[in-house]
């Protein structure tokens, strides 16, 4: 099948002459603060568009995809407005004008771009898995043969999100196409430096089941037909393909890069291998200048329309950081109206008391066979049943597609997630412990800001499951992470620390009928031990985030604490009946700030006791919260007891010395009570 070419030409040049007039105009009048030139890539992308042609085809870009986005459906006013930072749906100023996302128009859905290099990756190797999930596993027809494109440049394949992706599409096989456009630089660093010999192609031509080409995407007949026959390699499903094309840099990396350091030779190169010459030569004279006219009347009318766009409400920016009450056009459950309503909180007890780890499962069950949309995944989760035993004989019971290991690596599960969860399922990964998540950081605070930079185009729910804490047997500086105050910084997310089985199953099952991306803590500690064991509640029960529960009733003292945590502080409080007011938090994203001003305006005193450390903590976020809202009611200094700066020692007194202990609480409670 050859392309229109006139479509084609009319795409590229659009761009080409866009680039111009924000490079010459735009730019130097400071209209346009961030210009990121695509001259030279534009034939090899919008050739891309036109190959996929199928309604769930869905692609991850990067900062100098604007031809592909073009080809894709964005408008010349959208691309103008994002640049003038304009009231237009893309982002609606709040991300840079050249980070697009683009509900599916006319060709491939494209995901939200990240401005991080190579974390486009992965969530497309997880849009991919879903895809084969959807058609084989759900028996959505509609799916069938649909594939998932990652482009970048050949800067981005020494990133780790491009590793860990490879390694996904590959162990897994998936229809996954990774379009690199080689144009020798990063930014001044030549290609040299990101991979051995500067040709990803060879250094991976025996890379498993991956099919490696090169291609010249300057050549008009010869892009087409090696994105073309690559297109068809993947949509076959003989597995990912890797398409690498040759394409000029013709401007700098952003317009106040000069290039000095290339050479004049380099220069002259890439002039001839300017693609837009090549796509001229194909037509007429005339048909050409009608071409470069009819460009030039849309580019002005478009101009003038873009800079009469009104400027975002400024107040505006404070929305969309979570749900809103607005379905996002792309992503999650709740697009398709396959969104489990939240359960009633209200507990239906039956059977004996249950351990933690055994309340998680059993949560996990009940929505699975009420849900096939909901995978879970990560590391010994499959045949082993998790680390920890949170998902043992899942697998069995759900099937491999559904239950399933993964490779060791947290980029990639945490990035296949969001590309599940753009698609259209509910992924439920599972990080062994909290320490582990630190490589997956970046995929953690892209995600979360996904809805809110899209200006809720788009959405990913997802639920990370993370066991966190020391355990009741030994603690070490690697297993025994908490850290909740870094992920209550992270925006976009909830977080979830219940104390015991009952609130575990509340908290998981809120969040799994929710629309937001959510971090389950399930402390080591609490999982097998009778300090967290309970009732079970019933399969319907569901806690609201951001309540918290009153243990003990008291006058003279609030103690605000939470995970492992509570059963000390429960212990400690024992022998001042009637004076201590306990509360567990049960979740930090969001906390309950009305219960603890409540408690503390009644008390006058208040003590905040965690594990995590001291300096920097969340306890100290809720006390500078107090002291502006409950300064005046203080009887007392607000105090706080935590672990000091110091991780957890594997030697067992050691990390008895470290942790707050049952007798320090109590010794912080006597000291306060007696203020």
């Amino acid at each position: 099948m050859s392309p229109n070419w006139n479509q084609i030409a009319h795409t590229v040049l659009l761009s080409r002459r866009l680039d111009e007039l924000e490079v010459n105009t735009l730019t130097p009048q400071g209209k346009i603060k961030y210009q990121f030139s695509s001259m030279g890539h534009e034939l090899a992308q919008v050739l891309l568009a036109h190959a996929l042609d199928h309604p769930h085809d869905a692609a991850t870009t990067y900062y100098r995809s604007r031809p592909f986005a073009l080809a894709c459906g964005l408008t010349v006013v959208e691309a103008l407005g994002s640049g003038l930072a304009r009231a237009v749906g893309l982002t609606m100023g709040r991300d840079t004008g050249v980070m697009y996302n683009l509900p599916r128009r006319s060709r491939a859905t494209l995901l939200p771009a990240s401005g991080d290099v190579g974390a486009q990756y992965t969530p497309a190797a997880g849009w991919a898995q879903s895809a084969r999930y959807r058609a084989s596993v759900l028996g959505e027809a509609e799916w069938q043969n649909a594939i998932a494109v990652a482009c970048g440049g050949e800067g981005s394949v020494a990133a780790n999100g491009f590793w860990a992706a490879l390694n996904v599409a590959t162990t897994q096989r998936l229809p996954m196409l990774f379009f690199i456009e080689d144009n020798a630089f990063g930014l001044s660093v030549p290609s040299i430096y990101q991979t051995p010999g500067g040709d990803i192609v060879s250094n991976l031509s025996c890379y498993g089941p991956l099919c490696t080409r090169n291609g010249d995407g300057s050549d008009p007949a010869e892009a087409w037909v090696s994105i073309r026959s690559a297109v068809e390699y993947v949509r076959s499903g003989e597995g990912p393909c890797l398409l690498r094309l040759r394409v000029p840099r013709l401007l700098g990396h952003t317009f106040v890069d000069d290039q000095a350091y290339k050479s004049p030779e380099i220069r002259a190169d890439e002039a001839a291998r300017d693609p837009l010459p090549r796509l001229q030569a194909l037509f007429k004279p005339d048909e050409w200048q009608k071409l470069e006219e009819d460009v030039a009347s849309e580019l002005s009318a478009a101009l003038s329309e873009a800079e009469a766009l009104p400027q975002p409400d400024p107040a505006s920016a404070a929305t969309h950081r979570l749900y809103g009450g607005t379905a996002p056009r792309q992503g999650g459950l709740r697009p398709e109206n396959a969104l489990l309503t939240p359960g009633p909180n209200d507990p239906r007890p039956s059977g004996p008391r249950i351990n933690f780890l055994d309340a998680v499962r059993r949560t996990l069950e009940v929505e699975m066979s009420r849900n096939p949309r909901m995978l879970v995944f990560g590391e010994d989760v499959g045949v082993k049943g998790g680390v920890h035993g949170a998902t043992l004989d899942m697998q069995k019971r759900f099937g491999v597609e559904r239950v399933f290991d993964t490779s060791l690596n947290e980029d990639g599960i945490i990035g296949r997630a969001v590309g599940m969860a753009l698609a259209g399922l509910l992924p439920v990964p599972e990080i062994q412990f909290r320490k582990y998540a630190d490589p997956a950081h970046e995929q953690l605070t892209d995600l979360g800001t996904l809805r809110w930079r899209t200006a809720n185009n788009f959405a990913a729910p997802v639920v990370v499951r993370i066991p966190v804490g020391f355990g009741k047997k030994t603690g070490d500086p690697w297993h025994s992470v908490t850290n909740e105050a870094a992920y209550a910084h992270l925006i976009g997310w909830r977080l979830a620390f219940p104390s015991n089985a009952e609130d575990a199953v509340g908290l998981l099952r809120t969040a799994l009928r929710g629309d937001d991306p959510a971090f389950f803590f399930e402390h080591r500690a609490l999982l097998d031990t009778p300090e967290g064991r309970r009732p079970y509640p019933g399969d319907d029960f569901g806690l609201p985030f951001g309540v918290a529960a009153h243990l003990t009733e008291g006058d003279s003292l609030t103690v605000v604490t939470w995970g492992a945590m509570v059963p000390r502080c429960v212990e400690a409080a024992r022998q001042f009946e009637g004076r201590v007011a306990l509360l567990d938090l049960r979740t930090i994203s969001p906390w309950d700030q009305s219960a603890v001003l409540e408690s503390v305006r009644k008390t006058g005193k208040v003590l905040l006791v965690h594990e995590d450390t001291l300096t920097g903590g969340f306890g100290a976020e809720i006390a500078a919260v107090i002291a502006a809202e409950a300064f005046t009611d203080l009887d007392a200094p607000i105090e706080r007891l935590a672990t000091p700066d110091v991780l957890i020692p594997y030697n067992i007194p050691m990390m008895d010395a470290v942790l707050p202990s049952v007798e320090r609480i109590r010794a912080k409670i006597t000291a306060l009570l007696e203020y």
